[in-house]
């Protein structure tokens, strides 16, 4: 008889081509699977709670599988020692038969990280965009999240999906006294491919004086297409927290201890 089981995870992208296995390519996933079947001496597949692209990076992640047998020896242990440094194995949580790491999920948060200086540490895992912005303006553009919820003119692949719509319930946007860092955080129930850094490449813009929230507005309130669509770096992307009714998980890692290096918080909605 095989149990179900989610595996709370995190990973650093920086040398993957994003979660999903492919073929020919480096995946999480990959790593994943392969590293959980040899150690447990069966076929693993598991089912992730998302899928992040080439570049980005998960502080927390869930995915679930069926194990047929349960083991006798530290399983996390095994998994943390032969996996590479940047996949980390924090947590195997028994659930009911039908928990479903994707559909199950009822928040997530992303954050996204800007440095406006050349940092050899923080450039993997933070985008450096070495102008300087607005960040009242930003701020005040992206209040606008919370009151719209298609966000078809902000997706990738609108026609993938069999609706657009994505309900954002929190926004913020902290910047650090120097404003030469620069965080910017959105939790909604789903979000869309490539939602968040369309989301973020506009309010660079409009940071930089190159357009105005109204040509945000009119995207989110018409479902606009906007002719070529610019993202902005992945690298800066995080998805930080998942949010389960049944899985209370704190985060376990963080580029910063805390938010002090972001002292000021510009926006909450």
């Amino acid at each position: 008889m095989s149990n179900r089981y989610f595996f709370h995870i995190a990973y650093r992208g920086t040398a993957y081509r994003g979660w999903q296995r492919q073929p020919g390519v480096h995946s999480v996933q990959e790593q994943v699977e392969d590293t959980l079947s040899r150690i447990l001496n069966q076929k693993i597949t598991v089912t992730a709670c998302g899928r992040t692209d080439a570049g980005v990076h998960a502080r927390q992640f869930y995915v679930h599988t069926n194990i047929e047998n349960k083991w006798d020896y530290d399983l996390k242990f095994r998994l943390n020692k032969n996996l590479l440094d940047d996949i980390a194995f924090y947590d195997i949580i028994p659930v009911h038969e039908k928990a479903h790491a994707r559909y199950d999920a009822t928040l997530r948060t992303y954050d996204y990280f800007i440095h406006h200086y050349e940092n050899p540490f923080l450039n993997p895992i933070s985008s450096l965009y070495n102008f300087d912005l607005n960040v009242e303006a930003m701020a005040e553009a992206a209040l606008l999240l919370t009151q719209y919820n298609n966000f078809a003119g902000l997706c990738k692949s609108p026609v993938r999906y069999e609706n657009t719509i994505c309900e954002v319930s929190d926004v913020k946007l902290y910047v650090n006294p120097n404003k030469d860092l620069l965080r910017f955080q959105i939790s909604a129930d789903r979000f869309l491919r490539g939602m968040v850094r369309f989301i973020v490449h506009e309010l660079l813009e409009i940071g930089q004086g190159h357009s105005g929230k109204d040509r945000l507005e009119a995207i989110l309130r018409d479902n606009a297409e906007v002719g070529e669509k610019f993202l902005a770096y992945p690298q800066g992307l995080h998805l930080s927290e998942v949010h389960y009714s049944y899985i209370n998980m704190p985060t376990k890692t963080d580029i910063f201890s805390s938010l002090d290096d972001y002292q000021n918080l510009v926006v909450r909605v």
